[in-house]
C-alpha cells in the first residue's frame, strides 16, 4: 500500500478530506445523510492513516491488529444494517477490504506491502473487480442527466447535496483501488 511518497501523500490528503466532509454530513438534517456519514468518515480517516508513506512511518504490528479490530467491528455493523438498507452492502465490502489489507500488512515482512505480492491474489483480484465496478457506477451517477432537478425550489445545504456525497464515495472507491493495486 505504501508506494512512492508523493502519490501516497495525495492519497492521504484525499481520504482525510473525504473523512472530514463526511463528519460534517453527520450534522445534516437529512436522516439518510447522518446514517451513512459516520461509517464513511471512519473509512476515510482509516484509509488516510493506512496510506501514510512507509518512508515516513512504518506502523508497529499492533497497529495493524487495531485496524483489523476496528474495521471488523465496522463490518459487523454494516452487515447488521445491510438487512434493511442495501447501501450498507458497499460499507460491508469496504470494511472487509480494510480488514483484508490490515491482516495482509500485519502478516507481511517489514509490515508494509510496497514490494507487492503480499496478499492472496484471488481475494485481491475480487476486491479490485468489485471496487472497479463501484467506481465506474459511481462515476456514471455523477453525470448530469438533464434538468431533472431544475423545477425544485427547496434550498439544500451544501452538506446535504447528494452529488457531493456521491463524489466522496467515488473518491474513496478510487482510493481503495489505489491501495489494493499496491497490495
Amino acid at each position: 500500500m505504501h508506494g512512492p511518497a508523493s502519490p501516497g501523500w495525495l492519497l492521504v490528503a484525499l481520504c482525510a478530506a473525504t473523512g472530514a466532509y463526511c463528519l460534517l454530513r453527520m450534522r445534516s438534517r437529512v436522516e439518510e445523510q447522518r446514517r451513512t456519514a459516520g461509517g464513511e468518515a471512519l473509512m476515510g480517516f482509516g484509509m488516510a492513516a493506512m496510506a501514510v508513506p512507509a518512508a515516513v512511518a512504518v506502523p508497529p504490528r499492533w497497529a495493524w491488529l487495531v485496524y483489523t479490530a476496528v474495521f471488523g467491528a465496522a463490518a459487523v455493523r454494516a452487515l447488521w444494517t445491510a438487512r434493511s438498507d442495501p447501501h450498507h452492502v458497499h460499507h460491508l465490502m469496504g470494511a472487509l477490504a480494510m480488514v483484508y489489507m490490515a491482516v495482509t500488512m500485519a502478516a507481511s515482512p517489514g509490515h508494509h506491502a510496497h514490494h507487492g505480492g503480499s496478499g492472496i491474489p484471488l481475494v485481491t483480484g475480487a476486491l479490485l473487480l468489485y471496487f472497479t465496478a463501484y467506481v465506474l457506477r459511481s462515476g456514471a451517477r455523477l453525470l448530469p442527466l438533464g434538468s431533472a432537478t431544475a423545477g425544485s425550489t427547496r434550498a439544500v445545504g451544501w452538506g446535504d447535496r447528494p452529488e457531493l456525497s456521491r463524489a466522496c464515495r467515488l473518491s474513496m472507491g478510487i482510493a481503495m483501488l489505489a491501495m489494493l493495486v499496491t497490495l
